[in-house]
């Protein structure tokens, strides 16, 4: 065997051992890596994919510490997103789920429309999808329940107290609608249940709904166009101070589908030391602030939307993760607050 060949198998081997030694260095790195998710899988600790639309009020937030509360109470891994009350980042934390291989996921869609996609994804890979607190328009196919409130008979609720407190009324209740995120199903609801009750009765007549969004600096904005406004009626072009005003009409009653808009819109009141005395005010949610303006007599009604879905989610995760099929809609067990209540007996509400 000449120097030539002698010198190429010296190299050849050189390369080989080389090769060697780098796949055993690779091997253990990736066998951990699987072990790692097997045993987590294997561990028997369900994984839940959970999207949220944001942190835009008292409410939300609760509603969030609740449901890892209940999480942490049954042994379950979140695997949480904050999508910032964009439907697209929702979308992406969904396949993002999808892809981790989560057991279940759930989220809190933004808007009604624009899921089929998404969750024909979600059915593909062998995933059950829980739909939370809003609705959505897609195929009930595609996902297996539905947890959360009853935005139709909220809406409803608020118009009952509306119309038991104007029976004495003769002339027309005009009424201000404050309504929350344009296209969610919650807003449809509360809408559609609030009319079908006030429909009943001809002197009730709503002059202006706006969309506030939810939030509370909405509810502010919305408040002060209409002190401003109201400058007009007045030849000296101050504003009226005897109550709310649209067009030269004096507002009767508010129903504000939430109570962030709400309190935005006693900022409102207060700043510009408008008297709303014999206004009737109704609120959705019952946040601790509510209840305290209720208590304080600036509001007459608060519609209680309970934000603690967290333990009857876990239970609907646990038996979808077992095989079992889970009801088509779940509500949690909500009340109403009322000016005519016994303060006394009235507890904390923890947001």
């Amino acid at each position: 065997m000449n120097s030539k060949i002698k010198k190429t198998l010296f190299i050849s081997s050189i390369i080989l051992t080389a090769a060697l030694i780098s796949l055993l260095c690779i091997l253990p790195a990736r066998h951990t890596k699987t072990s790692a998710k097997n045993q987590t899988k294997n561990s028997g600790q369900l994984i839940l994919g959970f999207s949220q639309i944001g942190s835009e009020s008292a409410w939300r937030t609760r509603n969030t510490q609740s449901i890892f509360e209940a999480a942490e109470k049954n042994g379950i891994q979140i695997i949480f997103d904050d999508a910032q009350q964009k439907q697209e980042n929702q979308l992406k934390a969904i396949r993002s789920f999808i892809v981790y291989q989560v057991d279940v996921i759930a989220f809190v869609p933004i808007v009604e429309d624009g899921w089929d996609n998404v969750l024909t994804e979600a059915q593909e890979a062998g995933i059950p999808v829980i739909v939370v607190d809003r609705q959505i328009n897609a195929d009930p196919s595609l996902y297996a329940g539905f947890l959360g409130e009853n935005g139709l008979e909220e809406g409803k609720r608020a118009a009952r107290f509306l119309v038991n407190k104007c029976k004495p009324y003769k002339n027309t209740v005009n009424i201000l609608e404050m309504s929350g995120t344009e296209n969610s199903s919650v807003v449809r609801e509360r809408a559609k249940g609030f009319r079908e009750i006030i429909a009943t009765d001809s002197k009730f007549k709503i002059i202006h709904s706006e969309n506030g969004d939810f939030l509370r600096s909405r509810g502010k904005e919305i408040g002060e166009n209409l002190i401003e406004q109201s400058r007009n009626i007045n030849k000296d072009g101050t504003f009226r101070a005897d109550g709310l005003y649209y067009n030269g009409q004096k507002i009767d009653a508010v129903y504000s589908h939430n109570d962030s808009m709400t309190l935005g819109l006693l900022d409102s009141i207060s700043n510009y030391g408008v008297d709303t005395s014999d206004t009737i005010i109704i609120s959705i949610d019952a946040e601790q602030k509510s209840i305290d303006a209720l208590k304080q007599g600036k509001l007459n009604c608060v519609v209680e939307c309970n934000p603690n879905l967290g333990p009857m989610l876990m239970h609907l995760v646990k038996l979808i993760a077992a095989g079992k099929t889970i009801p088509r809609i779940t509500y949690n067990n909500e009340t109403v607050f009322t000016e005519e209540d016994d303060f006394s007996e009235y507890t904390p509400r923890g947001y």
